[in-house]
């Protein structure tokens, strides 16, 4: 991770973190004080992106690490490992919040209090937050190449919806005392159920994709097209045979093999290959490392000569 990238990547995470802490703080005091399973539901989905944030930050700070002797490719992983806790708390949070509004079910529920006009107050406004929140998340971290700020981006997101189905569940239970349906109460707690099918569904797709990133995922062929054309452009290579690009956290690793003319020297085709490298890194800044293998192109065309190719005399190993 770049010095100029960590700053930016760390500051939107600090705005996770308080904004969170803040909005769970808010929504859980006025669904605690309403009796508004849903408002408590929300705030605890608010609750679990703080320990996201807390994650990505964790994971963030892992990845800026320099390659060791134990990680000579880096940390950059780190970020995919943050990505999957995140999406493991999502899902626990998913699962205590749909036993909870399915318990309140069960027991019963009595008319909304006079505080559920406060709470319809502070799920709209946590709708407006979560929502900036996540454009300016999904945004930074599409630029930084982060897997793990666009996970917490999405989390926002999930906090959007689940905020939305409490709004029409608080207003529905609302909405019920002054029409006279005791049955509209229970919006109330049906809408925390929806938040945590929501919420689950969001954890399910962020830590599939966390894991399929983890597992030494490769650039398919169209993804890695424009570094093939680039090695392709470099003097002295004649051919690209083969180029695997592998994701490592937020950057690429790249392994390729190339072909040069067959009568150049060992050290003219280790020339070329160090342009290569030189060459992805200074063009592509998500390239971390690049390793080349150089093999010799067939003799033939356009290499034919009049010269005669039987004749043993090149150069060899021993001479």
């Amino acid at each position: 991770m770049t010095d100029q990238r960590f700053p930016k990547a760390e500051f939107a995470a600090w705005i996770g973190i308080v904004g969170n802490l803040a909005l769970a703080a808010l929504k859980g005091g006025v669904g605690y004080v309403s009796n508004s399973k849903a408002l408590i539901a929300d705030a605890a989905h608010s609750a679990s992106d703080v320990a996201g944030s807390a994650a990505v930050l964790i994971g963030l700070k892992a990845a800026k690490k320099p390659p060791d002797s134990d990680h000579p490719y880096g940390h950059g992983k780190a970020e995919s490992i943050a990505a999957i806790i995140v999406s493991m708390l999502l899902l626990l949070v998913g699962i205590e919040v749909g036993i909870s509004a399915v318990q309140a079910i069960y027991n019963g529920m009595e008319a909304p209090s006079a505080y559920y006009g406060w709470a319809i107050a502070v799920i709209v406004f946590s709708i407006i937050a979560k929502e900036a929140m996540f454009q300016y998340k999904i945004r930074l971290g599409k630029k930084l190449s982060s897997q793990a700020l666009i996970a917490n981006a999405w989390e926002h997101r999930s906090d959007v919806f689940s905020s939305i189905a409490a709004l029409i569940g608080v207003g529905g239970a609302l909405l019920g005392v002054y029409l006279g349906y005791s049955w509209m109460y229970y919006l109330d707690p049906i809408a925390g159920i929806l938040v945590s099918l929501l919420v689950l569904r969001m954890g399910y797709r962020l830590i599939m994709d966390s894991i399929h990133t983890t597992m030494d995922h490769v650039l398919h062929e169209d993804e890695a097209k424009e570094l093939t054309e680039a090695v392709e452009r470099v003097k002295g290579v004649i051919a690209v045979n083969e180029l695997r690009a592998r994701e490592h956290g937020h950057y690429v690793i790249v392994d390729t093999k190339i072909s040069v003319n067959p009568k150049i020297t060992v050290m003219e085709g280790h020339d070329i290959a160090k342009m290569v490298k030189h060459y992805l890194l200074s063009k592509f800044s998500h390239v971390s490392d690049v390793f080349v293998h150089v093999n010799p192109y067939d003799p033939g065309y356009p290499y034919k000569s009049t010269v005669d190719t039987d004749r043993n005399d090149q150069p060899t190993i021993i001479h």
